[in-house]
């Protein structure tokens, strides 16, 4: 049975390992009301609250408030309390503290090492047999949205969504992990994932700034399509260019979300912008550009039409005869130029994969073909091929011929 599990916040710590102040020495206290709104709204849908407390640490104020809190929504009977870091049976008379809370006996549990995870298991199935099971479709498209600090990601998911599901503020890198907010818009499904802003390697502050990084990079490869917002109030940076060579790096299928158009000036033509953002974002020229504004919900639309067209081309597949053909055909309008005057040529093609749609070509001489023969056969790939706005992955082989001596042995094995 498929689960959805919600990660809040912690009530009352609102610091990073750096202290109460971020890099920028802005207050981290001001992020309580958004903090606590969303575990409320967190505890009123979910059909089990596990409260967790610290085994260890032993009981703290805090875990008493947290207590009164669920008490005054009238939650109790949806609630398990697990003591964590409950590392061996040596800890489990700290855990069982936690029974003075008045919310019955804690499940002992480390999730360090495993310890009591069967019984944890076990008590959430046995919480959740009441609940409806809905039916779930087959194909569902994955979107990352991803983009530097403040370009506006997580409100682009809230506007989506209607309402606030994750916490915006102009506190940098108030995202921390990746974050996955499912929609479902005019019959069609999507599976959002807000991610972290990407900053300077050299501006990272501790730990927890790295592994926001790599999990961003992660949710990229789980990604089937990506938005790359871009704040258009601002100039294209070393990081928005990192990320595009990432996307490029990835062969993934990227919508160009320009965020905060209404706030840039009368004087700024759409045209003039998308001309700059082509020389800014090389290798990414292909990719389809709409301009938005989160804030003021003007373009949402566009860009959900937009992301489920690429998804619907990176997952096409083109018959073996046709590709051939339209490879031929490039073949022999202009082919890869070798000094020493070898001819290239096109034994086989075809589509072997989607997602990217990637294309295996068997050739005389693959070295003929890389590099920039390479990305002119690409851009006309994607003029002949339904794959204008995506990225095409090209694999050059050469066939292996099979000496007499190889029949041979393959001829003895046989008998």
């Amino acid at each position: 049975m498929p689960v959805e599990l919600i990660d809040t916040g912690g009530w009352g710590i609102y610091t990073t390992e750096e202290g109460r102040f971020d890099d920028a020495g802005k207050d981290l206290r001001s992020l309580r009301k958004d903090i606590e709104h969303q575990i409320a709204q967190a505890m009123e849908r979910a059909d089990l609250v596990l409260f967790l407390i610290d085994a260890q640490a032993g009981l703290m104020p805090l875990d008493q408030t947290v207590a009164d809190l669920l008490r005054r929504r009238n939650l109790l009977d949806r609630v398990v309390v697990v003591a964590n870091k409950t590392d061996s049976d040596s800890w489990e008379a700290h855990a069982f503290e936690a029974a003075t809370l008045g919310l019955g006996e804690p499940i002992c549990f480390s999730a360090h090492n495993g310890y009591g995870a069967t019984q944890l298991n076990d008590r959430i199935w046995r919480g959740l047999q009441h609940v409806e099971i809905l039916d779930q479709r087959d194909e569902e498209m994955k979107l990352a949205i991803v983009g530097k600090r403040n370009a506006g990601k997580s409100t682009l998911i809230n506007a989506l969504a209607g309402e606030e599901r994750v916490i915006v503020s102009e506190i940098a890198g108030t995202t921390r992990d990746s974050i996955d907010v499912r929609f479902e818009i005019k019959d069609r499904s999507f599976l959002a994932i807000d991610t972290a802003g990407l900053r300077k390697r050299k501006s990272f502050a501790g730990d927890i700034d790295y592994y926001a990084y790599h999990r961003m990079l992660q949710s990229i490869r789980r990604a089937e399509v990506v938005l790359f917002l871009v704040d258009a109030t601002e100039p294209i940076s070393k990081v928005d260019q990192k990320l595009g060579q990432e996307l490029q790096r990835q062969f993934k299928p990227t919508v160009i979300v320009v965020n905060k158009w209404d706030q840039v000036g009368d004087g700024t033509k759409p045209e003039d912008f998308l001309e700059y953002l082509t020389r800014q974002l090389r290798g990414l020229d292909f990719a389809p550009i709409v301009m938005i504004s989160a804030l003021e919900n003007k373009g949402l639309e566009d860009v959900v039409a937009m992301a489920f067209n690429l998804y619907e081309q990176s997952g096409h597949r083109e018959p073996t005869g046709r590709i051939n053909t339209v490879v031929d055909t490039i073949l022999r309008k202009r082919g890869p130029s070798s000094r020493l005057g070898t001819q290239a040529k096109l034994l086989f093609a075809s589509q072997v994969d989607v997602r990217p749609p990637t294309i295996a070509l068997v050739v005389n001489r693959p070295q003929l073909f890389r590099g920039r023969y390479e990305r002119y056969l690409m851009n006309r790939l994607r003029e002949e091929l339904p794959y204008s706005e995506v990225p095409i992955r090209l694999i050059f082989s050469k066939r292996k011929r099979i000496d007499l001596q190889e029949l041979k042995e393959g001829k003895n094995r046989s008998e």
